[in-house]
C-alpha cells in the first residue's frame, strides 16, 4: 500500500477500532506517495508498515503531524471539521477519489474552501442521521449534519419515498462486484463458487453493518451457487473460522490480505481495481461474470435540511460535471447511464 498522511486538526485525538482502516489517493500511474515525500515524521516508520496502513491519500489541508499507523488515524474523515462550508456522507467505497474529488469542487467553486467528507459504510451514516446523536470515533463525537447523502439508489429512494429527506437525487456513478486476493491470486480462485473451498480464508461484509453483502454479495452468491453457496460463505465457513465479517470492508479487507490474514474478499470492483492497479499495492482481481455479477447504482441526495444549501446543490452540479465524470472514470467506475 502506499503512505499518505490524512487531514487532522482535532481529529487525531480519536483512536479508530473498527475503522483504522484507510483512504487513498496515488497518482493514477504510480503509487500514492514515497516515505521521501513526506515530513521526517512519518519517515521514522517502517515502510513496509506505511505501505500496508492506511491513509492512502494526501491531505485536504496542512497541519501538525500525529498520526500513528493503526492507533491514531482517522482515514475515512477528509477535510476540515471546523466550521465546513460543505459536509457530504459519502458511500463508503468512494474512499480512494474523495479527496481528489472535494479538492476540485473547491477549485471549480472557491467560494467553498473549507469541505469535509466521511467515507463510511452508508448504514451506519443512515443510522446516525435518524438518531441524531452523531458519529462516534473512539473518543471523539462529530455532531456535523451532511448537506448532501449518497448511497446505493435503492437505499436513497426509499428514504425519499418514506421520510421526503432530499430536495433533488442524481445517478453519478454506477459499480460491481470483483474478488480481491493476494498478488498473483496464488489459490487460483477464477469465481465466486471457489469461495466455499475449506482452504480459502475469506474476509466477507458482515450483512448485519454493510448493504453490499445483503443487496449484492448474497444474490450474487445465490444466483452463482443457490442457498448452498451462500450457507457455505457465511454460515459454515464463519463457524469454521474461515470467513472473517468486516464492519468496514473497504479497509478490513484489503489490509488483512496484505498482511496475509485473508486469502481473498468479495468487493466493488473499484476497490480491487484501486489496490491492485492505481497503487500498485500486492492484492490482484479476479473480475466476476456478468451473469453472476451485481450491479449498484451510486446515487446523491441533496438534504431538505441541508446546512449549506447552496453549496449542496453546487455539489450535484458538480458530480455530474466533466471534470468529475472524468474522475470517476479514471478510478473504475462506470457511467451513471
Amino acid at each position: 500500500m502506499t503512505r499518505h498522511r490524512f487531514s487532522r486538526t482535532a481529529l487525531h485525538a480519536a483512536i479508530l477500532t473498527g475503522l483504522l482502516f484507510g483512504t487513498t489517493l496515488p497518482a493514477l500511474a504510480a503509487p500514492a506517495s514515497s516515505p521521501e515525500s513526506m515530513g521526517k515524521y512519518m519517515n521514522s516508520y517502517p515502510p513496509k508498515l506505511l505501505e500496508v496502513q492506511p491513509p492512502w491519500s494526501a491531505p485536504l489541508y496542512p497541519g501538525t503531524e500525529v498520526t500513528v499507523p493503526g492507533m491514531e488515524n482517522v482515514p475515512d474523515i477528509h477535510g476540515d471539521i471546523n466550521n465546513p462550508e460543505l459536509v457530504v456522507f459519502f458511500a463508503g467505497n468512494q474512499y480512494m477519489l474523495v479527496n481528489r474529488l472535494m479538492e476540485a469542487f473547491s477549485k471549480a467553486y472557491p467560494q467553498y474552501p473549507r469541505v469535509v467528507a466521511f467515507t463510511l459504510p452508508p448504514g451506519r451514516l443512515i443510522t446516525a442521521i435518524k438518531r441524531g446523536n452523531g458519529i462516534l470515533l473512539g473518543n471523539m463525537h462529530i455532531t456535523l449534519q451532511p448537506d448532501v447523502l449518497t448511497a446505493g439508489h435503492g437505499s436513497i429512494m426509499r428514504l425519499q419515498t418514506n421520510d421526503h429527506w432530499f430536495t433533488q437525487t442524481e445517478i453519478y456513478a454506477k459499480n460491481r462486484l470483483a474478488i480481491m486476493t493476494q498478488k498473483g491470486n496464488p489459490d487460483h480462485i477464477t469465481g465466486l463458487k471457489d469461495l466455499a473451498q475449506p482452504n480459502i480464508k475469506l474476509c466477507m461484509p458482515n450483512p448485519a453493518w454493510e448493504g453490499i453483502a445483503k443487496s449484492s454479495i448474497i444474490p450474487a452468491l445465490k444466483k452463482t451457487g443457490g442457498e448452498a453457496l451462500v450457507d457455505e460463505v457465511y454460515k459454515n465457513k464463519v463457524a469454521a473460522g474461515t470467513t472473517f465479517l468486516t464492519h468496514v470492508h473497504h479497509r478490513e479487507t484489503p489490509i488483512r490480505i496484505m498482511e496475509n490474514q485473508c486469502n481473498a474478499g468479495v468487493v466493488w470492483y473499484t476497490e480491487a481495481y484501486f489496490h491492485a492497479k492505481i497503487a500498485h499495492h500486492p492484492t490482484d482481481i479476479v473480475e466476476i461474470p456478468a451473469a453472476d455479477n451485481q450491479e449498484v447504482s451510486y446515487t446523491a441526495g441533496q438534504m431538505k435540511n441541508a446546512p449549506h444549501p447552496e453549496a449542496a446543490k453546487a455539489f450535484m452540479t458538480f458530480l455530474l460535471s466533466p471534470e468529475a465524470q472524468a474522475l470517476y472514470h479514471q478510478f473504475g467506475f462506470m457511467p451513471p447511464k
